[in-house]
């Protein structure tokens, strides 16, 4: 019996179950006295979410990642650690790998341990096989759970991400309006956010007039941190194909695209452009500077451990907000 289960057989929402449970007084009476009924019917034991009964909270949340040695990944688990902490909050952390059972062993650990809540941090934890997702569904109908850059629609699941389509969307026709039309698109998952990047990136060519061809949307299969293989990786598609322009997932791949460039002698931007994403510190460690794409990687982080104070302390939050990303102009586009 769970939470989901009380909330289904009261005829209510899993928030307004936890609202009876922590004692809120935002709740009628009648509708109070019906949820107490499945409750006390159901000889239901609540767990974190019943600090108003006298169950105290574990005062600590669960975060999973896939890889904390990703740069991305790794300043989002700082910035959710630190204000996680400022608010009382311990954490946990897990490092899942990219393998589904990994994931679905580590998130089902984290709500055996009842933490209060758990924060999945990047957007390969969602699958494009749904059936691959029952995992989190199944963790939600025990705590809430949060998306750090992912969207995934279930009760008790929020989420914030930034515009990956539209930023994608807007760094691709900023090179198209500045005279490109070759334009490489450079990826090395196939998570939720890069086939975002990916369809923005197509949507661009398609508003511009240009064609689709499969043969510049290039899949990179090495460690997008080994940048010396992702220079490789270019040279080898230089014999067949003739882009003008890199559109790049990530900064990494993008640090590639520029070690290539100078590899074969080609001037930055005049000869190749390039674009990155993330904004990372990688994209003032080159020469010339890396014009990337800003996912407001610090306000995401901001804005999921409100929401998930907020959701702690009982008040409705939303469950979804997107932000846009910003084009930061730098050497590596004219």
């Amino acid at each position: 019996m769970t939470i989901y289960d009380i909330s289904e057989k009261a005829g209510v929402s899993i928030a307004t179950v936890s609202r009876v449970l922590n004692g809120s007084d935002n709740v009628s009476a009648q509708t109070r006295q019906k949820v107490l009924s499945v409750i006390q019917e159901c000889d239901y034991t609540p767990n974190a979410f019943a600090r108003g009964l006298g169950l105290n909270s574990m005062n600590t949340i669960g975060i999973l990642c896939a890889d904390s040695s990703d740069l991305y990944l790794a300043n989002a688990i700082y910035h959710i650690e630190r204000e996680l902490r400022q608010n009382s909050y311990n954490c946990i952390l897990c490092c899942t790998g990219y393998g589904l059972e990994d994931k679905q062993k580590y998130l089902n650990l984290l709500v055996n341990k009842k933490v209060d809540s758990v924060i999945l941090v990047g957007s390969n934890f969602i699958s494009d096989n749904d059936a691959e997702n029952d995992y989190i569904r199944e963790a939600a109908k025990e705590i809430p759970v949060l998306l750090l850059n992912a969207d995934f629609d279930c009760d008790n699941v929020y989420c914030s991400l930034c515009d990956d389509f539209k930023s994608a969307l807007q760094a691709t026709t900023y090179l198209i309006e500045s005279g490109i039309q070759d334009i490489l698109y450079l990826y090395s998952s196939k998570s939720y956010s890069t086939l975002r990047k990916l369809s923005g990136y197509q949507s661009a060519l398609t508003q511009k007039g240009l064609p689709l061809r499969t043969e510049y949307m290039q899949y990179f299969p090495g460690n997008h941190a080994d940048l010396p293989s992702i220079a490789d990786f270019l040279s080898s598609l230089d014999h067949t194909l003739q882009y003008k322009a890199v559109v790049a997932a990530d900064d990494n791949l993008a640090i590639g695209a520029v070690k290539f460039a100078h590899k074969k002698g080609l001037s930055i931007p005049h000869e190749l452009s390039i674009i990155g994403y993330n904004n990372s510190i990688l994209s003032t460690c080159c020469d010339p500077e890396l014009t990337s794409v800003d996912n407001r990687l610090e306000s995401l982080c901001h804005h999921i451990v409100t929401t998930l104070i907020g959701i702690l302390n009982d008040k409705e939050m939303p469950q979804k907000v997107i932000f846009s990303g910003e084009l930061i102009k730098r050497g590596t586009t004219r």
